[in-house]
């Protein structure tokens, strides 16, 4: 792709904008910073806090530890610790910076101060409203759409902002309907890799750390660690799904690493980077070759969650793992055919699985995904597809990422929607 063609500065911009470093899962820590901004308007903790979130939002925060907390869970925690110890300037790094003092006072905040907690029952997926009181002092934030997108804010009754809101509205963000198969795969062979050094580095730096941790330490059930225990010594591709599985692992236990996420997702962004990092690195590529293929696996990705949304009952790990596919496609040698029936033949596999919530199982997910990634590529070489006309599968990779997107964002709505009356044992 020539530097001068518009989509090549764009797709640098969207790399820009979703490989971002978060602290724990996003969803909690986009309440964490909903929270921290509310108390820097209030002037003070709040003595009552109400947070109102859309279901995929309770979905995803109601199982999973908010790191800095001592091991606290859910949408009460990750609130508390925004107004406690959050601080709004570093995003969705909002309570990196929390100390063992400040630990103590958010678990005594929730003892003294219940977080009340309610069903918004809306049109938009990814919806947050937190109203913060102080005396007489009221402040109100809303989040909208994607994770730091504050499109309300409100102070004893004086309106500070207000934003149009749509569903499924990302306008503040780098038109993602520019992405295609065909300019991903010539954007990821032509790039001039000084664009994307520090995005991709910084990303191998994070992401490996966390994984490093979770494969040395007991996080959640240990998917990364029982995955190696039972694999040979010289499995790359094991080592590649353990590593990926790990990194989760330790997320949703409450590592207190950043990690650099992908669509809004931690766990996505793991899956779409550490595995295409330890597979290369077993197999002895170049620095640059592997960077070329991050920057495919991440695109790849991005691509196909634009399609689905940023919450779903959709399982985003599906997505990122036939991503990580592609990557390892690219990594081996193969060319344009091999990554798009790559991302076919896993999603023709694996688009089943369901999204319910961020917690110790998505480890195990992201090894599905993996290994379904991997089959795919491996069918193709050995001249085995799936084609057009296989259960959702459609002639060509863009017809077919249409229909994913298709059955994630409408057709699992009323599945999402039983998944949470589910978790919620109604």
């Amino acid at each position: 792709m020539e530097q001068t063609n518009p989509k090549y500065a764009a797709y640098i911009q969207i790399l820009r904008e979703e490989l971002v470093p978060a602290m724990g899962c996003t969803e909690p820590i986009s309440i964490a910073y909903g929270a921290a901004r509310g108390r820097e308007i209030l002037g003070g903790i709040p003595d009552q806090m109400v947070v109102e979130a859309s279901g995929n939002i309770i979905k995803n925060v109601k199982s999973v530890v908010v790191p800095n907390t001592d091991g606290l869970r859910g949408i009460e925690a990750a609130a508390a610790a925004g107004v406690i110890a959050g601080r709004a300037d570093l995003l969705l790094e909002v309570i990196s910076q929390v100390t063992p003092e400040q630990q103590r006072e958010i678990r005594q905040y929730l003892g003294s101060n219940p977080v009340q907690v309610l069903l918004l029952d809306g049109d938009l997926i990814f919806d947050i409203k937190l109203t913060l009181h102080k005396g007489d002092q009221e402040v109100k934030v809303r989040i909208a759409n994607y994770h730091t997108n504050i499109v309300y804010l409100e102070h004893n009754g004086e309106v500070l902002l207000d934003l149009h809101v749509e569903a499924d509205d990302e306008s503040g963000l780098t038109d993602r309907t520019l992405l295609t198969m065909a300019d991903i795969y010539d954007f990821a062979q032509t790039v001039n890799l000084d664009d994307v050094r520090e995005i991709i580095g910084r990303q191998i730096d994070c992401n490996m750390a966390i994984s490093k941790e979770g494969l040395n330490h007991s996080y959640g059930a240990n998917i990364g660690r029982v995955i190696m225990d039972h694999s040979r010594p010289d499995d790359r591709i094991a080592k590649a799904k353990a590593a990926a599985a790990a990194g989760s692992d330790a997320r949703m236990g409450g590592c207190e690493l950043p990690v650099i996420i992908n669509s809004g997702s931690g766990n996505q962004g793991i899956t779409a980077s550490v595995p295409v990092i330890v597979y290369g690195q077993e197999a002895g590529v170049s620095e640059d070759k592997l960077y070329r293929a991050l920057v495919l696996s991440n695109l790849t990705a991005i691509h196909q969650k634009t399609g689905i949304g940023r919450l779903s009952a959709y399982c985003g790990a599906v997505s990122a793992g036939a991503a990580a596919g592609a990557g390892i496609a690219y990594l081996d040698g193969g060319g344009y055919d091999e990554v798009i029936h790559t991302v076919v033949n896993a999603l023709a596999m694996v688009s089943g699985i369901i999204c319910d919530g961020a917690k110790a199982s998505c480890a195990g997910k992201i090894a599905a995904a993996i290994d379904a990634g991997v089959m795919g590529y491996h069918m193709y070489q050995n001249g085995r597809q799936f084609y057009g006309g296989d259960g959702i599968l459609s002639h060509g990779v863009e017809a077919t990422l249409s229909n994913v997107g298709r059955l994630g964002k409408t057709g699992m709505r009323s599945t999402d929607k039983e998944i949470l009356k589910i978790m919620l044992g109604q």
